[in-house]
């Protein structure tokens, strides 16, 4: 038996494909959703309108960061640093479900703006991971540390009664700081002060926009 030999014509299929699926198809955990702590409340109309806008921003970065990871995955010049990211990829699609999830549970929608996040985070990650595995594993480090700092605003934003949404970001903010760990300890290079800055313009540019579309 002969076994076939994916070109990179093939792979670029691939990877349309998987962007139809994140972009179209219903998300599928490997988990289920966390569980809040408590009765979970009734919420003010007010309340609703503020969680769905912060849940659909976490949704539209789960969204990119999908793309990203199969970026790097696509153009990563080590097999163990390709697996990683396809890894970090199958774990974040948890977070991506369960964002849809609660968005469907309060009435709201995602972004608008989720194949415009898709096909530009994308050819961020294939981008850097061009650049090499080292510089490739070292934007996964500052995306997650920056991440994990948005979805700590995120949690300060919530409504105090949403605790199904708060169990659902304290999980998430726990997986990515993991996810940045096991990059730093995989050799990741510190960016440029200057890549860092233009990485949370964009991130504001993205949070900002997805809140409203």
């Amino acid at each position: 038996m002969t076994t076939r030999t994916y070109g990179f014509l093939d792979r670029i299929i691939g990877e349309i494909d998987k962007a139809i699926k994140v972009l179209a198809s219903p998300a599928l955990p490997r988990r289920a959703s966390p569980d809040s702590a408590g009765d979970e409340l009734p919420l003010e109309d007010s309340e609703r309108r503020e969680s769905i806008r912060l849940m659909r921003v976490n949704h539209s970065g789960e969204i990119a960061a999908q793309a990203l990871y199969q970026g790097q995955a696509l153009t990563a010049r080590n097999g163990t640093v390709a697996g990683v990211m396809r890894r970090a990829a199958a774990e974040e699609m948890d977070h991506l479900a369960w964002c849809e999830e609660r968005l469907r549970e309060l009435n709201g929608r995602s972004s608008l703006l989720n194949p415009i996040w898709y096909a530009g985070s994308f050819a961020i990650g294939a981008l850097a991971g061009a650049v090499g595995d080292r510089a490739s594993l070292g934007f996964v480090a500052e995306t997650e540390k920056q991440v994990e700092v948005h979805l700590q605003g995120s949690m300060d934003r919530l409504p105090a009664a949403d605790h199904r949404s708060r169990a659902i970001v304290k999980q998430m903010t726990h997986d990515e700081v993991a996810h940045g760990a096991q990059a730093a300890s995989l050799g990741a290079d510190e960016l440029p002060f200057l890549l860092r800055s233009a990485m949370r313009l964009t991130s504001r540019v993205m949070t900002k926009s997805s809140y409203w579309l």
